[in-house]
């Protein structure tokens, strides 16, 4: 294929701006897919993702078109998810690319995360088109969301497209602009093979499958080729594209996007950002590979059954392949005995990676109470990672605790702007700047991290009635008062809930969780004391009351001293059950801990 006919694309946008809707709109009008098979999210490939109504994944697909000046062109069409936690995986879609839609919402205007993807954008030197979606919608402000474009981001009136992905309206005029904005990549399919891994998923069939874009050189079944950074070579068995059902080819050259398989099934044999290579004529220079993503949040991951934990690791490990920015190691928990420490850039990366786990790969599985990471600053001056509570270390070691700061930026409505400052100095956030960006406000604070990630989102949206959204980014570690709380059940801690707080949120923290665990921990034929500890102090308790049985139910009449004997009984055996009896925490509990 001819490499000024091919164009590589994103499409690029805040969370519910319409990525899915308008990537289903261009398969539909380029014929891809059959009106009858069609059905909505159709790149969306998880029952996951169309049940949440979000992209999780990027998926790539190919796209053939005729243009007004008669020319076949190819289109290599990527989706990218918009919500922030998943920000890695447009990352590593657009550098296959050379250019990005950038999509609006004609009702939300430019939001945080439409400028957060369009700096994005610019990093990888892309050719960026403006397109605003939902002009079908009655009364909308086209002109407010054309100027919001041109003042905010600077965009040229002209280049500005207006479609309506819903309905299909402007689709063919948007094809034109693509032919004529985006460029075509540039390569040599005589030089050589030089080609980015950029996503991979496993196959029960295939093995890995490989999703490359070249750069230089091409891509034949039978070659031999070596991934330059991890140094292993292969024969490739099958070479083909997504359009959007894989479809064998007979190869790929430079400029296009495929997928190759190579009778590979070791995840630790390959690796995403890799540079493809050919054994026989290797190029000189790798390819810059991806930045490695430091994970924002901490927990444990078990399975309930101890003899799961096998399946457990040939799950994460495939589950990585797909997913770099998602990190473990193994741990043991005098709780639930053999598990992983898993790291994530999100609480909803989180929920999303524990319900791949469980339906993907039929495991049941436990997380831990969820963590950020710490740093130690010991008095003999060395510095540790603290990623699980339970290795902190003895307080006469430590000089001071550092936690993790974000650079928030919120956009919000004027009207609002009070009460999402208030929200963010309960959050101990700590004001920057703010700066009017047409009719909102764009707010910076410094907030630390573990006050982000539970419900901060939800209280803006909340707050501004959904007209609020927020961006972040890590900033730097500063000291703060650290702590960590311990529940005890009957004496003995629980590992499981371990958590490290500020010293001014242990009594509110402690409280809601030995509250909630109250609720939620079964009677036993035993009294049940759960605590809540913090620098050797008890900040909060309750306790379960005993079930209880009535032995002398069937006493009638007679002599009390019958009945006496049969409660001293009854007791001397509660004394001998509490000291043996072991209290079963249910999963309900586990799950509860991770809301508050």
């Amino acid at each position: 294929m001819n490499q000024s006919n091919i164009r590589n694309f994103s499409i690029i946008a805040h969370i519910d701006h319409g990525k899915s809707t308008l990537a289903d709109r261009l398969l539909l009008f380029a014929g891809a897919i059959d009106e009858r098979k069609f059905r909505n999210q159709m790149l969306d490939d998880m029952d996951l993702e169309r049940e949440r109504g979000i992209t999780i994944k990027a998926s790539a697909v190919r796209l053939q078109y005729k243009a007004k000046d008669g020319k076949d062109y190819i289109f290599n069409l990527i989706d990218t998810p918009g919500h922030v936690d998943f920000s890695y995986e447009v990352e590593k879609s657009l550098r296959a690319c050379e250019g990005a839609l950038l999509l609006i919402d004609v009702t939300q205007g430019v939001e945080s995360q439409t400028i957060a993807n369009y700096y994005l954008a610019i990093d990888n030197n892309l050719e960026i088109l403006p397109v605003i979606n939902k002009i079908d919608i009655a009364n909308v402000d086209i002109d407010e969301a054309k100027r919001q474009f041109t003042e905010i981001l600077k965009f040229k009136q002209e280049d500005i497209q207006l479609v309506s992905a819903k309905e299909g309206l402007n689709i063919d005029t948007l094809f034109e602009k693509i032919v004529s904005f985006i460029p075509g990549p540039e390569g040599d399919s005589t030089s050589p093979l030089k080609a980015l891994i950029f996503d991979m998923k496993y196959d029960i069939y295939k093995g890995i499958i490989i999703y490359v874009r070249l750069f230089d050189g091409m891509l034949k079944p039978d070659m031999k080729i070596r991934f330059m950074n991890v140094g292993k070579e292969f024969a490739i068995q099958e070479v083909g594209i997504f359009a959007p059902e894989a479809q064998q080819v007979k190869g790929l050259s430079a400029g296009e996007v495929g997928y190759i398989t190579c009778n590979l099934h070791d995840p630790k044999e390959v690796r995403v950002g890799d540079t493809v290579t050919g054994v026989e004529n290797p190029t000189a220079h790798a390819l810059e590979g991806y930045r490695q993503l430091k994970p924002f949040v901490f927990c444990g991951v078990y399975p309930v059954n101890a003899g799961d934990y096998a399946a457990l690791r040939e799950a994460i490990d495939k589950l990585r392949l797909s997913d770099p920015s998602f990190v473990y190691e193994h741990e043991t928990s005098q709780s639930f005995g053999y598990g992983f420490r898993c790291g994530f850039l999100g609480l909803l990366h989180m929920e999303i990676v524990q319900e791949r786990l469980e339906r993907e790969y039929d495991l049941n599985l436990i997380l831990t109470t969820p963590n950020v990471g710490y740093k130690i600053v010991k008095r003999d001056g060395s510095v540790m990672d603290l990623e699980n509570p339970s290795d902190l270390p003895n307080g006469s070691e430590i000089n001071h605790i550092e936690e993790p700061i974000l650079a928030v930026s919120i956009f919000t409505p004027v009207t609002y702007m009070d009460q999402v400052m208030e929200l963010a100095k309960r959050k101990r956030g700590i004001y920057q700047k703010s700066e009017f960006i047409g009719d909102r406000m764009k707010i910076l604070f410094d907030i630390p991290l573990s006050e982000v990630i539970v419900d901060f989102n939800d209280l803006i949206k909340s707050a501004t009635r959904g007209y609020g959204s927020i961006d972040y980014e890590f900033k730097e570690y500063s000291s703060a008062q650290i702590t960590r709380l311990d529940i005890l059940i009957n004496d003995d801690p629980c590992d499981a809930f371990s958590c490290m707080v500020h010293k001014d949120r242990a009594y509110e923290k402690g409280l809601a969780l030995v509250s909630k665990l109250k609720d939620l921990i079964p009677q036993q034929l035993f009294e049940v004391r759960i605590q809540a500890t913090c620098d050797g102090r008890i900040v909060s308790s309750a306790r379960v009351k005993p079930a209880g049985k009535n032995v002398t139910a069937k006493c009638y009449g007679g002599d009390i001293t019958r009945k006496r004997k049969l409660w001293e009984k009854q007791k001397e055996g509660k004394k001998k059950l509490k000291q043996i009896g072991r209290v079963e925490v249910p999963q309900e509990a586990f799950l509860a801990a991770l809301k508050i």
